[in-house]
Protein backbone atom coordinates (compact mmCIF):
# COMPACT_ATOMS: atom_id res chain seq x y z
CA UNK A 1 0.00 0.00 0.00
CA UNK A 2 1.40 3.27 -0.77
CA UNK A 3 2.50 5.61 2.15
CA UNK A 4 2.80 9.25 2.64
CA UNK A 5 0.50 9.89 -0.69
CA UNK A 6 1.04 13.57 -1.89
CA UNK A 7 -0.68 14.18 -5.49
CA UNK A 8 -1.49 16.93 -7.23
CA UNK A 9 -3.51 18.35 -9.99
CA UNK A 10 -1.76 20.99 -12.40
CA UNK A 11 -3.80 22.90 -14.72
CA UNK A 12 -2.75 25.58 -16.74
CA UNK A 13 -5.71 28.49 -16.99
CA UNK A 14 -5.80 28.47 -20.60
CA UNK A 15 -9.80 27.80 -20.71
CA UNK A 16 -12.37 26.02 -19.37
CA UNK A 17 -11.91 22.53 -18.00
CA UNK A 18 -12.55 19.67 -20.34
CA UNK A 19 -13.47 15.92 -19.28
CA UNK A 20 -10.09 14.41 -20.07
CA UNK A 21 -8.50 17.38 -17.79
CA UNK A 22 -11.06 17.31 -14.56
CA UNK A 23 -10.75 13.53 -15.01
CA UNK A 24 -7.27 13.50 -13.97
CA UNK A 25 -8.08 15.66 -11.63
CA UNK A 26 -11.13 13.09 -10.23
CA UNK A 27 -8.29 10.29 -10.16
CA UNK A 28 -5.59 11.97 -8.57
CA UNK A 29 -8.33 12.74 -5.35
CA UNK A 30 -9.38 9.50 -5.90
CA UNK A 31 -5.82 8.45 -4.66
CA UNK A 32 -5.21 10.27 -2.22
CA UNK A 33 -8.25 9.71 -0.92
CA UNK A 34 -7.77 6.01 -1.00
CA UNK A 35 -4.41 5.89 0.79
CA UNK A 36 -5.50 8.70 3.38
CA UNK A 37 -2.80 11.31 1.38
CA UNK A 38 -2.92 14.66 0.36
CA UNK A 39 -4.52 16.10 -2.96
CA UNK A 40 -2.70 19.54 -3.92
CA UNK A 41 -3.89 22.03 -6.64
CA UNK A 42 -1.32 23.94 -8.35
CA UNK A 43 -2.02 26.16 -11.07
CA UNK A 44 0.74 26.26 -13.78
CA UNK A 45 -0.01 29.91 -15.39
CA UNK A 46 3.63 29.73 -16.37
CA UNK A 47 2.61 30.24 -20.62
CA UNK A 48 1.48 33.49 -20.12
CA UNK A 49 0.13 33.96 -24.02
CA UNK A 50 -2.08 31.52 -23.91
CA UNK A 51 -3.89 32.75 -20.46
CA UNK A 52 -7.79 33.02 -20.58
CA UNK A 53 -9.66 35.69 -18.25
CA UNK A 54 -11.48 33.70 -16.11
CA UNK A 55 -10.13 30.51 -16.57
CA UNK A 56 -8.75 29.91 -13.14
CA UNK A 57 -12.04 30.85 -11.32
CA UNK A 58 -13.58 27.92 -13.98
CA UNK A 59 -11.31 25.22 -13.00
CA UNK A 60 -11.88 25.82 -8.95
CA UNK A 61 -15.43 26.70 -9.64
CA UNK A 62 -15.90 22.83 -11.54
CA UNK A 63 -13.64 21.29 -8.79
CA UNK A 64 -15.85 22.62 -5.99
CA UNK A 65 -19.08 21.34 -8.36
CA UNK A 66 -18.36 17.77 -8.93
CA UNK A 67 -17.06 17.61 -4.56
CA UNK A 68 -13.37 17.58 -5.41
CA UNK A 69 -11.77 19.10 -2.65
CA UNK A 70 -8.52 20.29 -2.76
CA UNK A 71 -5.92 20.03 1.04
CA UNK A 72 -3.68 22.47 -0.73
CA UNK A 73 -3.50 25.11 -3.16
CA UNK A 74 -5.22 28.51 -4.30
CA UNK A 75 -7.65 29.74 -1.62
CA UNK A 76 -6.10 26.85 1.38
CA UNK A 77 -3.23 27.83 3.18
CA UNK A 78 -0.69 25.49 3.04
CA UNK A 79 2.99 25.17 3.70
CA UNK A 80 4.27 25.47 0.01
CA UNK A 81 2.59 28.31 -0.64
CA UNK A 82 2.03 29.80 -3.12
CA UNK A 83 0.11 27.77 -5.19
CA UNK A 84 0.47 29.51 -8.58
CA UNK A 85 3.45 29.20 -10.88
CA UNK A 86 3.83 32.77 -11.85
CA UNK A 87 4.09 34.00 -7.89
CA UNK A 88 6.51 31.77 -7.63
CA UNK A 89 8.03 32.77 -10.43
CA UNK A 90 8.21 36.08 -8.58
CA UNK A 91 10.14 34.74 -5.73
CA UNK A 92 13.23 33.40 -8.17
CA UNK A 93 12.80 29.67 -7.02
CA UNK A 94 13.05 28.85 -11.05
CA UNK A 95 15.80 31.33 -12.06
CA UNK A 96 17.69 30.04 -9.31
CA UNK A 97 17.13 26.47 -10.11
CA UNK A 98 18.02 26.82 -13.55
CA UNK A 99 21.62 28.85 -12.87
CA UNK A 100 22.01 25.55 -10.72
CA UNK A 101 22.03 23.57 -14.07
CA UNK A 102 23.98 25.65 -15.88
CA UNK A 103 26.84 26.26 -12.99
CA UNK A 104 26.64 22.04 -13.22
CA UNK A 105 27.06 21.42 -17.28
CA UNK A 106 23.20 20.40 -17.67
CA UNK A 107 22.13 23.50 -19.31
CA UNK A 108 23.37 26.15 -21.44
CA UNK A 109 22.39 29.81 -22.88
CA UNK A 110 20.94 29.47 -26.04
CA UNK A 111 20.71 32.41 -28.65
CA UNK A 112 19.40 30.87 -31.77
CA UNK A 113 16.51 33.21 -33.28
CA UNK A 114 12.98 31.28 -33.89
CA UNK A 115 13.49 31.96 -37.52
CA UNK A 116 16.77 30.28 -37.38
CA UNK A 117 15.71 27.37 -35.78
CA UNK A 118 12.47 26.85 -37.98
CA UNK A 119 14.53 26.90 -40.80
CA UNK A 120 16.37 24.50 -39.34
CA UNK A 121 13.61 22.26 -38.07
CA UNK A 122 12.02 22.15 -41.98
CA UNK A 123 15.44 21.18 -43.17
CA UNK A 124 15.61 18.27 -41.02
CA UNK A 125 12.05 17.12 -41.87
CA UNK A 126 12.99 17.45 -45.65
CA UNK A 127 15.73 15.38 -45.23
CA UNK A 128 14.27 13.32 -42.81
CA UNK A 129 16.50 13.45 -40.61
CA UNK A 130 16.39 10.84 -36.98
CA UNK A 131 19.22 12.18 -35.01
CA UNK A 132 18.94 14.74 -32.12
CA UNK A 133 20.15 18.26 -33.59
CA UNK A 134 23.24 19.74 -32.39
CA UNK A 135 22.58 22.70 -31.01
CA UNK A 136 25.47 25.64 -32.31
CA UNK A 137 25.14 27.58 -28.90
CA UNK A 138 26.80 24.43 -26.89
CA UNK A 139 29.79 25.40 -28.63
CA UNK A 140 30.61 28.73 -27.96
CA UNK A 141 32.91 30.18 -26.52
CA UNK A 142 33.17 31.99 -23.08
CA UNK A 143 34.25 35.79 -25.17
CA UNK A 144 31.33 34.76 -27.66
CA UNK A 145 29.06 34.39 -24.88
CA UNK A 146 30.25 37.38 -23.24
CA UNK A 147 29.68 39.61 -26.32
CA UNK A 148 25.97 37.92 -26.92
CA UNK A 149 25.41 39.26 -23.49
CA UNK A 150 26.75 42.72 -23.63
CA UNK A 151 24.66 43.13 -27.64
CA UNK A 152 21.14 42.00 -25.09
CA UNK A 153 20.85 39.59 -27.70
CA UNK A 154 17.80 37.25 -26.65
CA UNK A 155 18.50 34.18 -25.22
CA UNK A 156 16.67 31.25 -23.69
CA UNK A 157 17.84 28.20 -21.36
CA UNK A 158 17.86 25.12 -22.81
CA UNK A 159 18.72 21.56 -20.40
CA UNK A 160 21.49 19.57 -22.18
CA UNK A 161 20.50 15.65 -22.54
CA UNK A 162 22.74 13.00 -22.47
CA UNK A 163 23.59 12.15 -25.64
CA UNK A 164 24.39 8.49 -25.13
CA UNK A 165 22.96 5.21 -23.05
CA UNK A 166 18.56 5.20 -22.46
CA UNK A 167 16.08 7.03 -20.24
CA UNK A 168 13.66 4.48 -18.65
CA UNK A 169 10.44 5.50 -16.54
CA UNK A 170 8.52 2.41 -14.80
CA UNK A 171 4.98 3.94 -15.20
CA UNK A 172 2.83 2.23 -12.68
CA UNK A 173 -0.26 2.16 -15.55
CA UNK A 174 2.20 1.11 -18.05
CA UNK A 175 5.34 -0.57 -17.25
CA UNK A 176 8.47 -0.16 -18.32
CA UNK A 177 9.05 2.59 -20.98
CA UNK A 178 12.59 3.49 -22.76
CA UNK A 179 13.50 6.35 -25.07
CA UNK A 180 16.84 6.33 -26.82
CA UNK A 181 18.54 9.67 -25.54
CA UNK A 182 20.77 10.15 -29.15
CA UNK A 183 17.00 11.02 -30.33
CA UNK A 184 16.07 13.74 -27.83
CA UNK A 185 16.48 16.83 -28.57
CA UNK A 186 17.59 19.37 -25.86
CA UNK A 187 14.50 21.50 -24.71
CA UNK A 188 14.14 25.02 -23.31
CA UNK A 189 13.77 25.07 -19.33
CA UNK A 190 13.83 29.22 -19.36
CA UNK A 191 11.87 31.43 -22.05
CA UNK A 192 13.19 34.51 -23.40
CA UNK A 193 10.79 35.91 -21.01
CA UNK A 194 12.20 34.66 -18.07
CA UNK A 195 9.72 32.55 -17.29
CA UNK A 196 10.30 29.01 -16.62
CA UNK A 197 8.71 26.59 -19.36
CA UNK A 198 6.18 23.79 -17.63
CA UNK A 199 8.96 21.26 -17.97
CA UNK A 200 10.85 22.91 -15.53
CA UNK A 201 8.55 24.36 -13.27
CA UNK A 202 6.59 21.04 -12.73
CA UNK A 203 9.88 19.36 -11.70
CA UNK A 204 11.31 21.83 -9.27
CA UNK A 205 7.69 22.28 -7.56
CA UNK A 206 7.10 18.52 -7.35
CA UNK A 207 10.25 18.08 -5.64
CA UNK A 208 10.04 21.12 -3.30
CA UNK A 209 6.48 20.04 -2.59
CA UNK A 210 7.06 16.52 -2.12
CA UNK A 211 5.08 15.04 -4.51
CA UNK A 212 5.06 11.23 -4.09
CA UNK A 213 2.49 10.21 -7.64
CA UNK A 214 2.55 12.04 -11.16
CA UNK A 215 -0.82 10.82 -12.77
CA UNK A 216 -0.88 12.54 -15.53
CA UNK A 217 -2.59 12.19 -18.70
CA UNK A 218 -1.13 10.17 -21.46
CA UNK A 219 -0.31 13.18 -23.24
CA UNK A 220 2.67 13.76 -21.20
CA UNK A 221 4.27 10.47 -21.24
CA UNK A 222 6.62 11.45 -24.21
CA UNK A 223 7.63 15.00 -21.99
CA UNK A 224 8.97 11.98 -18.99
CA UNK A 225 12.44 11.87 -20.34
CA UNK A 226 12.82 15.26 -20.27
CA UNK A 227 11.26 15.26 -16.39
CA UNK A 228 13.48 11.93 -15.77
CA UNK A 229 16.54 13.93 -16.54
CA UNK A 230 15.63 16.99 -14.69
CA UNK A 231 15.56 15.04 -11.69
CA UNK A 232 18.79 13.01 -11.97
CA UNK A 233 20.64 16.53 -13.02
CA UNK A 234 19.23 18.21 -9.67
CA UNK A 235 20.26 14.95 -7.61
CA UNK A 236 16.17 14.69 -6.60
CA UNK A 237 14.72 11.34 -6.10
CA UNK A 238 11.69 11.66 -8.65
CA UNK A 239 8.06 10.84 -8.19
CA UNK A 240 6.59 7.80 -9.45
CA UNK A 241 4.66 8.15 -12.62
CA UNK A 242 1.55 6.86 -13.99
CA UNK A 243 -0.19 7.68 -17.02
CA UNK A 244 -3.88 7.52 -17.95
CA UNK A 245 -5.21 6.52 -20.91
CA UNK A 246 -6.61 8.75 -23.35
CA UNK A 247 -10.26 9.54 -24.11
CA UNK A 248 -12.15 9.21 -28.05
CA UNK A 249 -14.98 9.78 -28.67
CA UNK A 250 -17.23 6.49 -30.00
CA UNK A 251 -15.66 6.97 -33.75
CA UNK A 252 -11.95 6.28 -31.82
CA UNK A 253 -11.39 10.02 -32.90
CA UNK A 254 -9.98 12.47 -30.66
CA UNK A 255 -12.45 13.66 -28.37
CA UNK A 256 -14.28 16.99 -29.69
CA UNK A 257 -17.48 18.93 -29.35
CA UNK A 258 -19.05 17.27 -32.27
CA UNK A 259 -18.79 14.10 -29.59
CA UNK A 260 -20.21 15.57 -27.25
CA UNK A 261 -17.67 16.49 -24.76
CA UNK A 262 -17.61 20.17 -23.52
CA UNK A 263 -16.34 22.06 -20.85
CA UNK A 264 -17.43 20.84 -17.35
CA UNK A 265 -19.19 23.81 -15.99
CA UNK A 266 -21.17 23.72 -19.35
CA UNK A 267 -22.64 20.21 -18.57
CA UNK A 268 -23.48 21.52 -15.18
CA UNK A 269 -25.74 24.06 -17.19
CA UNK A 270 -27.21 21.52 -19.35
CA UNK A 271 -28.74 19.97 -16.31
CA UNK A 272 -26.27 17.39 -15.18
CA UNK A 273 -25.73 16.27 -11.85
CA UNK A 274 -21.97 16.44 -10.52
CA UNK A 275 -22.42 13.01 -8.51
CA UNK A 276 -23.73 11.72 -12.20
CA UNK A 277 -20.93 13.19 -14.23
CA UNK A 278 -18.19 11.96 -11.39
CA UNK A 279 -19.28 8.28 -11.79
CA UNK A 280 -19.55 8.60 -15.78
CA UNK A 281 -15.59 10.38 -15.50
CA UNK A 282 -14.25 7.63 -13.04
CA UNK A 283 -15.30 4.57 -15.76
CA UNK A 284 -13.67 6.66 -18.44
CA UNK A 285 -10.68 4.42 -17.92
CA UNK A 286 -10.98 2.78 -14.47
CA UNK A 287 -13.48 0.26 -13.53
CA UNK A 288 -14.66 -1.32 -10.16
CA UNK A 289 -15.49 -4.81 -11.81
CA UNK A 290 -16.18 -6.32 -15.22
CA UNK A 291 -20.27 -5.02 -14.73
CA UNK A 292 -20.65 -2.27 -12.02
CA UNK A 293 -21.58 1.11 -13.56
CA UNK A 294 -23.46 3.04 -11.04
CA UNK A 295 -22.17 3.62 -7.77
CA UNK A 296 -21.49 5.49 -4.63
CA UNK A 297 -18.37 8.27 -3.80
CA UNK A 298 -17.80 6.00 -1.16
CA UNK A 299 -17.60 2.74 -3.07
CA UNK A 300 -15.22 4.61 -5.73
CA UNK A 301 -12.80 6.16 -2.72
CA UNK A 302 -12.84 2.55 -1.03
CA UNK A 303 -12.17 0.65 -4.33
CA UNK A 304 -9.49 2.95 -6.34
CA UNK A 305 -6.18 2.00 -7.29
CA UNK A 306 -3.73 2.39 -10.30
CA UNK A 307 -3.77 -1.68 -10.89
CA UNK A 308 -7.69 -1.40 -11.97
CA UNK A 309 -6.59 1.85 -14.44
CA UNK A 310 -6.62 0.53 -17.88
CA UNK A 311 -4.07 1.26 -20.77
CA UNK A 312 -6.29 1.51 -24.31
CA UNK A 313 -8.14 4.53 -24.79
CA UNK A 314 -11.62 5.59 -22.99
CA UNK A 315 -14.52 5.69 -25.01
CA UNK A 316 -16.63 8.86 -24.48
CA UNK A 317 -20.44 8.18 -25.07
CA UNK A 318 -22.85 10.97 -23.84
CA UNK A 319 -26.06 8.57 -24.35
CA UNK A 320 -24.06 6.66 -21.87
CA UNK A 321 -23.81 9.90 -19.69
CA UNK A 322 -27.47 10.52 -20.35
CA UNK A 323 -28.69 7.55 -19.07
CA UNK A 324 -26.32 7.91 -15.72
CA UNK A 325 -27.62 10.84 -15.10
CA UNK A 326 -31.14 9.85 -15.80
CA UNK A 327 -30.67 7.33 -13.13
CA UNK A 328 -29.22 9.40 -9.94
CA UNK A 329 -32.44 11.94 -10.98
CA UNK A 330 -34.38 8.90 -10.36
CA UNK A 331 -33.14 8.07 -7.28
CA UNK A 332 -32.82 11.64 -5.86
CA UNK A 333 -35.76 12.03 -3.11
CA UNK A 334 -39.05 14.60 -4.16
CA UNK A 335 -37.78 17.10 -2.13
CA UNK A 336 -34.03 16.83 -3.68
CA UNK A 337 -34.89 16.78 -7.09
CA UNK A 338 -37.81 20.07 -6.65
CA UNK A 339 -34.43 21.64 -5.21
CA UNK A 340 -32.09 20.39 -8.42
CA UNK A 341 -34.92 21.67 -10.79
CA UNK A 342 -36.22 24.96 -9.67
CA UNK A 343 -32.98 27.12 -11.03
CA UNK A 344 -33.47 25.40 -14.56
CA UNK A 345 -37.42 26.80 -14.01
CA UNK A 346 -36.46 30.12 -12.74
CA UNK A 347 -33.92 30.23 -15.95
CA UNK A 348 -36.08 28.93 -18.81
CA UNK A 349 -39.38 29.47 -18.07
CA UNK A 350 -41.13 32.69 -19.53
CA UNK A 351 -41.12 35.36 -16.84
CA UNK A 352 -44.55 34.96 -16.63
CA UNK A 353 -44.93 31.97 -14.62
CA UNK A 354 -42.41 32.66 -12.37
CA UNK A 355 -41.96 32.96 -9.48
CA UNK A 356 -42.36 29.35 -8.80
CA UNK A 357 -44.32 27.82 -5.82
CA UNK A 358 -42.04 25.83 -4.34
CA UNK A 359 -44.12 23.70 -2.23
CA UNK A 360 -46.47 23.31 -5.36
CA UNK A 361 -43.17 22.47 -7.21
CA UNK A 362 -42.55 19.27 -4.72
CA UNK A 363 -45.46 18.09 -5.95
CA UNK A 364 -44.96 17.94 -9.51
CA UNK A 365 -41.35 16.67 -9.12
CA UNK A 366 -42.50 12.54 -8.32
CA UNK A 367 -45.04 13.07 -11.42
CA UNK A 368 -41.72 13.65 -14.49
CA UNK A 369 -38.92 11.87 -12.11
CA UNK A 370 -39.51 8.44 -14.82
CA UNK A 371 -39.20 10.60 -17.57
CA UNK A 372 -36.55 13.56 -16.75
CA UNK A 373 -33.04 12.45 -17.68
CA UNK A 374 -30.77 16.33 -17.82
CA UNK A 375 -32.64 18.82 -15.45
CA UNK A 376 -32.87 21.29 -18.71
CA UNK A 377 -35.93 18.72 -19.38
CA UNK A 378 -38.04 20.03 -16.33
CA UNK A 379 -39.51 23.34 -17.94
CA UNK A 380 -40.99 21.51 -20.62
CA UNK A 381 -42.09 18.44 -18.65
CA UNK A 382 -43.41 20.43 -16.07
CA UNK A 383 -44.43 23.91 -18.10
CA UNK A 384 -48.51 23.19 -17.58
CA UNK A 385 -48.37 22.92 -14.53
CA UNK A 386 -48.10 26.68 -14.39
CA UNK A 387 -49.65 28.12 -17.41
CA UNK A 388 -53.09 29.75 -16.29
CA UNK A 389 -54.27 28.79 -19.68
CA UNK A 390 -53.20 26.08 -21.79
CA UNK A 391 -53.11 26.13 -26.01
CA UNK A 392 -53.78 23.07 -27.83
CA UNK A 393 -55.19 21.95 -30.92
CA UNK A 394 -59.29 21.24 -30.65
CA UNK A 395 -58.74 18.29 -32.99
CA UNK A 396 -56.50 16.34 -30.58
CA UNK A 397 -59.51 16.29 -28.04
CA UNK A 398 -61.12 13.89 -29.34
CA UNK A 399 -60.02 10.35 -29.57
CA UNK A 400 -60.67 7.77 -32.17
CA UNK A 401 -63.60 6.68 -32.12
CA UNK A 402 -65.10 9.75 -31.09
CA UNK A 403 -66.31 12.73 -32.40
CA UNK A 404 -66.68 16.40 -31.43
CA UNK A 405 -70.16 16.57 -29.83
CA UNK A 406 -69.66 13.46 -28.08
CA UNK A 407 -65.76 14.62 -26.33
CA UNK A 408 -67.68 18.20 -25.10
CA UNK A 409 -70.24 15.79 -23.04
CA UNK A 410 -67.57 13.24 -22.05
CA UNK A 411 -65.54 16.48 -20.59
CA UNK A 412 -68.84 18.34 -19.28
CA UNK A 413 -69.94 15.25 -17.40
CA UNK A 414 -66.05 14.65 -16.05
CA UNK A 415 -66.69 17.95 -14.65
CA UNK A 416 -69.46 17.60 -13.15
CA UNK A 417 -68.43 14.59 -11.43
CA UNK A 418 -65.01 16.34 -9.99
CA UNK A 419 -66.72 19.20 -8.87
CA UNK A 420 -68.78 17.10 -6.75
CA UNK A 421 -65.85 14.42 -5.59
CA UNK A 422 -65.20 15.27 -1.91
CA UNK A 423 -61.42 15.23 -2.84
CA UNK A 424 -59.28 15.71 -5.16
CA UNK A 425 -57.54 12.35 -3.94
CA UNK A 426 -56.09 10.14 -7.10
CA UNK A 427 -57.81 7.06 -6.04
CA UNK A 428 -61.54 8.01 -5.41
CA UNK A 429 -60.91 10.16 -7.87
CA UNK A 430 -60.25 7.33 -10.72
CA UNK A 431 -62.95 5.46 -9.48
CA UNK A 432 -65.17 8.11 -9.71
CA UNK A 433 -64.18 8.72 -13.42
CA UNK A 434 -64.01 5.64 -14.52
CA UNK A 435 -67.56 5.09 -13.80
CA UNK A 436 -68.34 8.04 -15.26
CA UNK A 437 -66.47 6.53 -18.78
CA UNK A 438 -68.73 3.29 -18.23
CA UNK A 439 -71.67 5.72 -17.99
CA UNK A 440 -71.09 7.18 -21.07
CA UNK A 441 -69.92 3.76 -22.78
CA UNK A 442 -66.34 4.75 -23.19
CA UNK A 443 -63.23 2.83 -23.34
CA UNK A 444 -60.56 4.12 -20.88
CA UNK A 445 -58.29 5.03 -23.52
CA UNK A 446 -60.67 7.24 -25.15
CA UNK A 447 -62.26 9.12 -21.75
CA UNK A 448 -59.00 9.45 -19.86
CA UNK A 449 -57.67 10.25 -23.44
CA UNK A 450 -59.29 13.31 -23.79
CA UNK A 451 -59.04 14.38 -19.84
CA UNK A 452 -55.17 14.12 -20.47
CA UNK A 453 -55.84 16.08 -23.34
CA UNK A 454 -57.86 18.64 -21.96
CA UNK A 455 -55.94 19.40 -18.76
CA UNK A 456 -52.20 19.14 -19.32
CA UNK A 457 -52.90 19.84 -23.07
CA UNK A 458 -50.52 16.86 -24.46
CA UNK A 459 -51.45 13.60 -25.45
CA UNK A 460 -49.03 11.66 -23.07
CA UNK A 461 -48.25 13.15 -19.64
CA UNK A 462 -47.49 11.86 -15.98
CA UNK A 463 -50.33 9.41 -14.71
CA UNK A 464 -53.40 11.06 -14.93
CA UNK A 465 -54.82 10.84 -11.79
CA UNK A 466 -51.82 11.48 -9.99
CA UNK A 467 -51.98 14.92 -12.21
CA UNK A 468 -55.36 15.98 -11.56
CA UNK A 469 -54.71 15.78 -7.58
CA UNK A 470 -51.79 18.00 -7.55
CA UNK A 471 -52.99 20.40 -10.61
CA UNK A 472 -56.06 20.78 -7.73
CA UNK A 473 -60.07 21.19 -8.51
CA UNK A 474 -59.69 24.68 -9.56
CA UNK A 475 -57.46 24.55 -12.28
CA UNK A 476 -58.77 21.13 -13.40
CA UNK A 477 -62.12 22.24 -13.96
CA UNK A 478 -61.08 25.92 -15.87
CA UNK A 479 -59.35 23.83 -17.91
CA UNK A 480 -62.06 21.06 -18.87
CA UNK A 481 -64.60 24.10 -19.20
CA UNK A 482 -62.19 26.12 -21.66
CA UNK A 483 -61.58 22.55 -23.51
CA UNK A 484 -65.20 22.09 -23.76
CA UNK A 485 -65.67 25.27 -25.26
CA UNK A 486 -63.21 25.06 -27.51
CA UNK A 487 -64.18 22.29 -29.16
CA UNK A 488 -67.95 23.35 -29.33
CA UNK A 489 -66.81 26.52 -30.87
CA UNK A 490 -67.61 28.70 -27.98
Amino acid sequence: MPENVRVRYAPSPTGSPHIGNIRTALFNWLFARRYGGQFIVRVEDTDQERLVKGALEDILESLRWLGIQWDEGPEVDGPYAPYIQSQRHKQGIYQHAAEQLIQGGHAYRCYCSPEFLEKVRAERRQQKVQTRYHDPCLDLTAQRRRELEASNTPSVVRFAMPTEGVTTVHDLIRGEVTWQNEVLEDFIIIKSDGFPTYHLANVVDDHIMEISHVLRAEEWLPSTPRHIQLYSAFGYTPPLFGHMPMILGPDRAKLSKRHGSTSVLEYRDQGYLPEALRNFMVLLGWSLDDKTEVMSLDTMVQNFSLERVSKPAAIFDIEKLKWMNGVYLRELEPQELAERMLPFLERDLPPDLLPVDQDYLRRIAPLVQERIKVLTDAPELTRYFFQPELECDPATLVQKGMDAPGTVAALERARDAISAAPSMAHQPLEESLRSVGAQLGLSPRQFFGALRTAVTGRTASPPLFETLEVLGRERVLARLKAAAQKLAGG
